[in-house]
């Protein structure tokens, strides 16, 4: 009788986290996305272009950096940590097109942001990964956070798989690699129906690229058409644009997209979740503005949050100020809604280094200053309300409603345009730990004396939800609720994935 395999209940890390690293609240107050993806399929340009495409998508990953190649037979990759025009630069993109162009038909790229994080574990942690597999080399990029991550790492490990990052991505390689998918059907779809959690993920294979999204659908995956005629995928739209394709449709959830010589496929792994789970944040916070995102243009939903903020928290004031840059477009709406005029008084500083390393309080206040100058002929004895779509830990944001204070601001009304962050992300958002996020058992009372304000409001998940264009159930809110769509304390409820679909890795438990 076959022994079923059991994964052991461990608790979660996110996509490409390093476990060892500090958490977010440790070096910053800002929320951070887990990883931009991106592909193309036998596109004569197709290097370049993904290469565009990342710098695009920047903004979902900023620590490291990876395009593959494949010329039809082998793969050639280029990986780095930093941001992408650290990474790449004219020698390194002519070796991976050398590369490429060594085929004239039957090649693809795919390429990787990957989100910040500490210390060298960003370049070992950089994608896309490269295996050998039974069916040849393979290369996976991933965004997005596996809930039984750790489970699977420890029942691979336990049947002598050797790990070479602590990203839970590599999980999906050795899944993939596995022996005992020789004879599977379809080996793709077979790894995907293991996974529990938030995954959008490319994988290209010497003839072909698939691209993947999970049955919840947390993260933005999208297809698109060349000038050329060839497919492309990517994370975010704004991707397609600076490629020059034309956006065709989102990646449904469940769904695997092939893209290969004959054209586009299309097969499903697993049917959507009857509730969807689009990470609401992506339109808060994460996503481009110029991006459309669970069939929504971002920047127009942003200044939609910030008209229905000002509907619910109406105060008189002389300015309605943004806090750059992530809060312009909710300010934009507070302002046309509340008839006050907007005005920019609060300036960034785009030559302070995104490594800039802030080990003590004082550090990190003068970090703040340094990326953030205030003008103080236009604030000085003025009414503000300053907007801004988030808050997670607050030390910044105080630090930010000080400088105000001390510019002379007479009075300062803090709105934001999400509802507090109490709870930790597991699905591919780099959020602190619950007692770090300043909202977690505090009142908006609390938090409006430790920021100094003279008034604080934040958009209500209500107020949030009326602004998007799906039902409110198909979205995932966990962060502001608590309501986890599975079950992050025992995230090996991996009933999800059925004994028929675990038969194949048996010999692994045995």
């Amino acid at each position: 009788m076959t022994k079923r395999l059991s994964l052991p209940v461990l608790p979660s890390t996110p996509c490409g986290h390093d476990a060892r690293s500090p958490s977010l609240a440790e070096t910053n107050d800002q929320p951070r996305e887990k990883c931009g993806v991106i592909g193309i399929w036998n596109d004569p340009g197709a290097v370049r272009k993904v290469y565009l495409g990342m710098y695009a998508q920047q903004h979902r990953g900023q620590e490291a950096a990876g395009i593959a190649v494949c010329d039809g037979k082998d793969i050639a990759s280029k990986l780095g940590e930093g941001l992408v025009v650290e990474v790449f630069d004219e020698l390194s993109i002519q070796r991976l097109e050398k590369h490429y162009d060594k085929a004239t038909d039957g090649r693809g790229v795919i390429g990787h942001n990957r989100y910040s994080t500490s210390g060298g574990s960003a370049a070992m942690n950089a994608q896309p990964l490269v295996e050998t597999t039974f069916d040849g080399p393979v290369a996976l990029a991933h965004n997005g956070n596996l809930v039984n991550g750790l489970a699977w790492r420890h029942v691979l490990s336990e049947a002598g798989r050797l790990f070479h990052t602590t990203s839970d991505t590599e999980i999906m390689v050795h899944l993939l690699a596995s022996p005992e998918q020789r004879d599977t059907p379809d080996p793709v779809a077979a790894t995907l129906r293991n996974l529990l959690g938030a995954f959008s993920v490319v994988i290209l294979f010497p003839d072909r690229i698939e691209a993947a999204r999970d049955p919840w659908g947390w993260r933005p995956l999208v297809l698109g058409e060349l000038p050329s005629g060839k497919p492309m995928v990517a994370s975010e739209t704004v991707a397609l644009d600076v490629a020059g394709a034309r956006f065709i449709r989102e990646i449904e959830p469940g769904e695997i997209v092939t893209l290969n010589n004959e054209g586009v496929h299309s097969r499903r792994f697993a049917a959507p979740s009857t509730q969807l789970a689009q990470c609401v944040f992506e339109h808060v916070y994460f996503a481009n503005p110029a991006s459309t995102v669970f069939g929504q243009n971002v920047q127009i939903s942003r200044e939609r949050m910030g008209a229905k903020l000002a509907l619910e928290a109406a105060v008189e004031a002389d300015y309605v100020m943004p806090m750059p840059d992530s809060g312009r477009s909710a300010a934009n709406g507070y302002a046309n809604a509340s008839g006050i005029p907007y005005r920019e008084g609060i300036v960034p500083n785009r030559y302070v280094g995104r490594t800039f390393i802030k080990p003590t309080q004082e550090q990190r206040s003068a970090a703040v200053r340094l990326k953030l100058n205030v003008i103080s002929d236009i604030v000085r004895d003025k009414r503000l309300i300053i907007v801004d779509d988030s808050i997670v830990r607050g030390t910044t944001t105080r630090e930010k409603m000080n400088q105000l204070r001390e510019a002379g601001a007479k009075e300062i009304h803090l709105r934001i345009s999400c509802p507090p962050i109490k709870h930790p992300c597991f699905f591919g958002v780099d959020f602190a730990d619950r007692d770090q996020l300043i909202a977690h058992n505090r009142t908006v009372e609390d938090i409006r004396a430790f920021l100094n304000v003279d008034s604080l409001h934040f958009l209500s998940l209500d107020g949030m939800l009326s602004v998007m264009n799906h039902e409110p159930a198909h979205y995932c809110t966990a962060c502001f609720s608590g309501n986890y769509r599975v079950d992050i304390d025992h995230p090996v409820a991996c009933e999800v994935a059925t004994k028929a679909q675990l038969n194949m890795f048996n010999a692994l438990n045995a």
